[in-house]
């Protein structure tokens, strides 16, 4: 039977670790101008400095940069005759040995029991695309790793159509910039902004989203060979950084850090414009094999050096003396005495829970004491080591799939504050007025620089809905948030796209 090349699979193991825990020298380039571009001490500046501190200690520690470690999509090219099976064999074996080791979140869930796999293994997952190559001596590989979050706000459009604050899209490039600023528009700071985006026009539904998706790896740097599209993914980044959405839609000069358009033909009666979005957690890279022997031979986006984004190791968010101090159980009187903008520092007891742990709340009684309680909207990367579980990762998911549940949950169990990234919804903003409870806006994506916070895990419940799932108890040390909704019926998450909805009113007419 044919086997894949002797240092393939750990070659693939190589790939996938690198991927998941240190970005490329030009993702950091983008995310270290962002930075540098906010006023200081603005709530974006604030939130890119938890980023860039995430990437530097993500890479020092090689751990995942995120959480939440994507949906893995391996693109590569083989010589003619290579053994097709035992590649695609070899890169599963490896995406099960990054899990196991920690690199990979267990992502893979099926879709008619809830069952997760364990292994980010099973029908579909991960995604390979085997590509013949005029080449007899190497093999190449690239990989992007893509979150949940982000994916939620991919958008495809049939235009014409008549879109919110920018009327009418026709079939033309006008009507794409259109298509595609209303998609950033719409995703706000859900798909942890600033981002970057993949465009296809044309295709059909199908091949248009995967078009836009390979999009992605391409540098942010470089430059389309068709002249009208590069100056139209100019034109879309330079218009969405008007709108005052900003990282993590805090608001701020930075809403997007890249826009790469590809075409495909189309059939007479469609006109696509599929748009893939990806988080600022930008997690792309490749590796050029040898073909016999399967070892790396060099590394591809690594042209130029990864330097640290906080030169000295400096802290990223100081203390500045005006942070409220909360502990749980909380009382209705310390959650009503905050307000939006408010910067919180988080001791002791909170519990993790996300979307099954939220199905099941609704249900049945709660596995543990939530009375006064922080329940954390995160999936953390968990090691068991010695009998003790180990916090690799732990940063916040998007809030706004709980919002059908949230504030009847909240009501039930008496929870205090529940806390997640990209703010939540009119329903559950009448759930914290009515009950007396806060929304707290953790920074999407910076996975290590909260689990430094986590002292230890306490205790876990339904884990048979699958470690990211389950209900983690934590004791946390200074784990900072901010508050985004309050118990007065105030959101920074509705305020920033009622007001970057007036923006993109001007954006209409495209400019000069």
């Amino acid at each position: 039977m044919s086997q894949a090349p002797p240092n393939f699979m750990d070659s693939m193991v190589e790939l996938i670790t690198r991927t998941s825990t240190d970005l490329p020298p030009d993702v950091r380039r983008v995310v270290r101008r962002a930075l540098e571009t906010e006023a200081a001490g603005t709530r974006s500046a604030q939130a890119l400095g938890i980023i860039a501190q995430n990437i530097d200690l993500a890479c020092d520690t090689e751990r995942p940069i995120c959480q939440d470690t994507g949906w893995p999509t391996f693109e590569v090219k083989v010589p003619a005759g290579a053994d097709v099976v035992a590649l695609e064999a070899a890169i599963a074996a490896a995406v099960a040995k990054a899990t196991e080791l920690g690199k990979l979140r267990a992502n893979s869930v099926d879709s008619l029991t809830g069952r997760n796999t364990g292994n980010n293994l099973g029908p579909g997952m991960p995604t390979i695309h085997v590509h013949p190559w005029d080449r007899d001596d190497a093999i190449e590989v690239r990989l992007l790793l893509k979150g949940g979050g982000c994916e939620n706000k991919n958008a495809q459009y049939a235009i014409p159509a008549q879109l919110d604050h920018l009327g009418r899209a026709d079939r033309n490039l006008e009507g794409v910039r259109k298509a595609v600023l209303h998609a950033v528009w719409k995703a706000q700071g859900q798909g942890c902004s600033a981002g970057a985006i993949g465009v296809c026009i044309g295709g059909d539904r199908v091949n248009g989203y995967e078009h836009a998706k390979a999009q992605l790896f391409r540098e942010l740097d470089d430059v389309n060979p068709v002249p009208e599209l590069a100056a139209l993914e100019g034109q879309i980044v330079d218009a969405a950084n008007t709108l005052g959405i900003g990282t993590m839609g805090f608001g701020g000069q930075t809403t997007l850090l890249g826009c790469k358009i590809g075409v495909l033909n189309r059939l007479p009666a469609c006109y696509f414009v599929s748009v893939a979005y990806n988080c600022w957690a930008y997690r792309r890279l490749g590796v050029v094999l040898d073909a016999q022997s399967g070892a790396i031979e060099r590394w591809l986006y690594r042209d130029r050096e990864s330097s640290p984004m906080l030169p000295g190791g400096g802290e990223a968010m100081p203390r500045t003396g005006n942070e409220k101090i909360l502990k749980a159980p909380l009382t209705e009187a310390q959650v009503r005495d905050l307000r939006v903008g408010d910067i919180v520092l988080i001791n002791g007891r909170m519990v993790t829970g996300r979307d099954a742990a939220h199905g099941y709340l609704m249900y049945h009684e709660a596995p543990t004491d939530l009375d006064g309680g922080i329940l954390y909207h995160c999936g953390p990367v968990m090691q068991e080591q010695d009998g003790e579980w180990k916090v690799l990762a732990a940063g916040p998911t998007t809030s706004i799939r709980e919002e059908p549940y949230q504030a009847e949950i909240i009501g039930r169990f008496g929870l205090r504050a529940v806390m997640g990234k990209g703010g939540m919804g009119p329903r559950t903003l009448a759930g914290l007025k009515e009950h007396g409870a806060v929304y707290l806006n953790a920074i999407g994506g910076a996975a290590q620089y909260y689990a430094r916070c986590i002292d230890r895990v306490t205790g876990v419940h339904l884990m048979e809905l699958g470690s990211p799932e389950a209900m983690w108890e934590l004791e946390v040390t200074e784990f900072p948030a901010m508050v985004t909704m309050d118990a007065h019926g105030n959101s920074l998450h509705r305020q920033v796209e009622e007001d970057s909805g007036v923006k993109l009113d001007a954006l209409e007419e495209p400019v000069g």
